[in-house]
């Protein structure tokens, strides 16, 4: 499939005329044709006057049209075939067989959305009927249901080129809500953002959709990106990022005449805590684990197990013994790009350097822009007084941490900040001691999973990819799974609406056969 460096806006391709782009290919040190070019203002302006043009006439499709719309995105991007895949593998450094299954999970994602779309209870339809014979007064009729917000701005993500991307989580659970999107590629993959952008535009176009419903901008700096933000067409964005990327843009959103929410993922350091009876039984087996987990994907994963919490003893000592052995025989892999393994080195170099924190192992060195794996240990003391040990190093890097008893491990955990993921390696011998951690882990994580690692993020109806701040910009929401949806949705109330009116979801009839609360009991279709 030709590339053409071109950007999509509603259903026209032009060349951007504002700097200039070029993937990097960070295995073999080089850049790659063909040149993007940024977007204009200009075009920024066109963008999001076809997505407000179209947000009505888009948000009331019916379900089934706007199911099968999703379905088609995922069938054009498999239509594609290897093409996307080795674009995707040149423009990231990621092996073949992490870049499929990325493709796999970027299709189920948009499937899995058209089935929430045709299932209908996203809408959350209620109908308190009216009861006029009530005393001392009447009960209006009221009726429920939730509409989209409006056009979305989508922001691509480094280090998952396609499942986090042009059609990847934060678009299909926006377009699955009924809202235009406009998605501003990730400057390293911008020949994969075109290739699948040229999906959804086709998709688009095959569903009788207006042009607006998606365009694709690059930018050749931030300029763009902020000013996207800044519209005030757009109603909500979705972010995976560096910490101070997600904040920037929270402060420009809340910053507008009319303030907008930013979901955003930002950071997260996803400890590991190994409790006494799991380590006395299998200390070994959990640290050759956690070391294929840390150097996985050269540690790129926002659900990386970047600390290990832990009662100093001859388990963990065990612990960390197996899963040095381990980490020094890992092979240096690139990483996406010089930027990010620039940051990485700068913060390993931190780790290293720093006077009350020990080097346990380093893996293999690598060439060019690849990342050497490294374990490190300090104690709780120099952990809780020294802030800098707490920031995430984006990379196959992790911190143990050796606290004196479970006194001194419950007080790591309450002075961490917000987490995308908590692990726990437990044995049953250790179910008293964990059960009073839980409602503090409950306050400090999204998702807290027991004797496994955060990386692995399934895509389905109960999972939670978010938590506290800095983890995400609103805790109450995620990234991953049918959840996500909400985000892109608001309530709205009719109030005594004549039957002729009504939205289909709330008549009487219940036509499209939605689950729907009436007078507060649930109620499925038949």
């Amino acid at each position: 499939m030709k590339i053409t460096g071109e950007m999509l806006i509603g259903g026209a391709a032009r060349a951007g005329r504002d700097g200039a782009i070029k993937a990097f290919d960070p295995t073999a040190g080089q850049p790659m044709e063909p040149v993007f070019g940024g977007a204009t203002r200009e075009d920024l302006e066109e963008a999001c006057a076809l997505a407000k043009a179209a947000f009505d006439t888009y948000r009331h499709t019916s379900l089934e049209a706007r199911a099968a719309f999703l379905e088609a995105i995922a069938d054009n991007i498999l239509e594609v075939g290897d093409a996307l895949v080795e674009r995707c593998m040149a423009e990231s450094g990621l092996p073949r067989a992490r870049l499929e299954g990325e493709r796999g999970r970027t299709v189920h994602q948009l499937r899995m959305f058209a089935g929430v779309v045709r299932d209908g209870g996203f809408l959350e339809a209620r109908i308190d009927p009216a009861q006029p014979d009530r005393t001392p007064a009447p009960r209006v009729d009221l009726r429920l249901r939730n509409v989209a917000l409006g056009p979305v701005a989508v922001f691509g993500a480094s280090n998952f080129p396609l499942a986090f991307s042009v059609a990847g989580g934060d678009t299909a659970s926006a377009l699955a809500a009924g809202c235009p999107v406009v998605a501003k590629a990730h400057s390293a993959h911008p020949g994969t953002s075109e290739i699948v952008g040229r999906a959804v535009q086709k998709a688009v176009r095959s569903a009788g959709l207006p042009d607006g419903v998606f365009s694709l901008l690059f930018d050749s700096g931030l300029a763009i990106g902020q000013a996207l933000v800044a519209d005030p067409r757009i109603k909500a964005v979705g972010f995976t990022g560096s910490r101070r990327g997600g904040q920037a843009l929270i402060a420009i959103a809340q910053a507008r005449e009319e303030p907008i929410p930013v979901y955003a993922e930002m950071s997260s350091i996803n400890p590991v805590i190994l409790f006494p009876s799991a380590l006395a039984e299998r200390a070994e087996a959990i640290g050759k684990a956690f070391a294929a987990s840390l150097t996985l994907g050269a540690g790129q994963f926002c659900t990386n197990p970047g600390l290990v919490l832990a009662v100093e003893g001859e388990g963990l000592d065990r612990f960390a013994a197996a899963a040095a052995a381990a980490i020094s025989e890992a092979s240096a892999a690139a990483m996406l790009t010089p930027g990010i393994h620039a940051a990485y080195c700068a913060g390993v170099s931190t780790l290293e350097d720093h006077p009350q924190v020990t080097t346990v192992a380093r893996g293999r060195p690598g060439d060019l822009f690849q990342g050497q794996a490294g374990l490190f240990s300090t104690t709780a003391e120099a952990f809780t007084a020294n802030p800098e040990l707490q920031h995430e190093v984006f990379g196959a890097s992790s911190l143990v941490v050796r606290a004196p008893d479970l006194e001194g491990l419950r007080a790591l955990i309450a002075a961490l900040e917000g987490q995308l993921t908590v692990a726990l390696h437990v044995a049953d011998g250790d179910h008293d001691q964990v059960r009073p951690f839980l409602p503090l882990l409950e306050r400090k994580a999204g998702r807290i999973l027991f004797n496994g690692f955060g990386t692995g993020v399934e895509v389905g109806h109960a999972m939670v990819h978010g938590g506290p701040f800095p983890a995400t910009s609103d805790g109450r929401s995620t990234s991953v799974g049918s959840l996500a949806i909400m985000r892109f949705l608001r309530p709205v109330c009719y109030q005594d609406m004549p039957k002729g009116l009504l939205p289909a979801e709330l008549g009487d009839a219940n036509p499209l056969a939605i689950p729907r609360r009436i007078d507060g009991r649930l109620e499925l279709p038949a």
